[in-house]
């Protein structure tokens, strides 16, 4: 891998060789997704940090939910719009398109997702990781009723505050390596 082809913006290259699992796991991604995604090739300089990186978000965005998986990626994308987020808005607005079949929903999520009709409960759960991104220190139990009153159970709301943290996390990683999503999302789902 030379170094134009870092996915970020620091001089860490990809552990070579990678370990089996490491390598059967990116030939995995190329299969399914047709890529690497580069947040992956980012964290392959440490295999201890990708591990730690993958089952946290294999854990939070696939594992059983009362979330949809359409509903973790809007959540993904309403963090990644609100702190500007470049890679996660492009790779997670891709997977907004495809899991919806609505090209108009995912260019929502990232610019504003108020200008789209939503559910009531897609309405309450993007205010308040919304609300989590840019004010934490406010929140308060009226924002975890209101999630209640639009369906959402205490388990559900556990899930949607540890979506949001995490790309709250990995937002500001990718900020501040100039991480750079993969060209192939740019395309996707359109």
């Amino acid at each position: 891998m030379t170094k134009d082809a870092l996915p970020t913006a620091l001089d860490l290259p990809m552990v070579d060789p990678l370990p089996e699992a490491t390598a059967k796991y990116f030939r995995i991604c190329e299969e399914k997704l047709g890529m690497v995604p580069n947040v992956l090739k980012a964290y392959a300089f440490d295999i201890a940090k990708l591990n730690a990186f993958t089952a946290m978000y294999n854990d939070l965005m696939l594992a059983d939910s009362g979330l949809s998986k359409l509903e973790r990626e809007m959540i993904a994308v309403v963090v990644s719009s609100v702190n500007r987020c470049w890679y996660c808005q492009v790779a997670h607005g891709a997977a907004v398109r495809e899991l919806s079949g609505d090209p108009k929903l995912g260019e929502a999520m990232v610019m504003n997702w108020r200008a789209i009709p939503l559910s009531h409960r897609h309405r309450a759960m993007l205010a308040f990781v919304e609300k989590l991104t840019e004010t934490p220190a406010k929140m308060d139990e009226e924002d975890r009723a209101f999630l209640r009153a639009a369906g959402f159970s205490d388990r559900d709301i556990w899930d949607i505050a540890s979506v949001a943290g995490f790309f709250n996390m990995t937002n500001r990683v990718a900020a501040a390596t100039d991480m750079q999503p993969n060209d192939a999302y740019h395309g996707q789902a359109r």
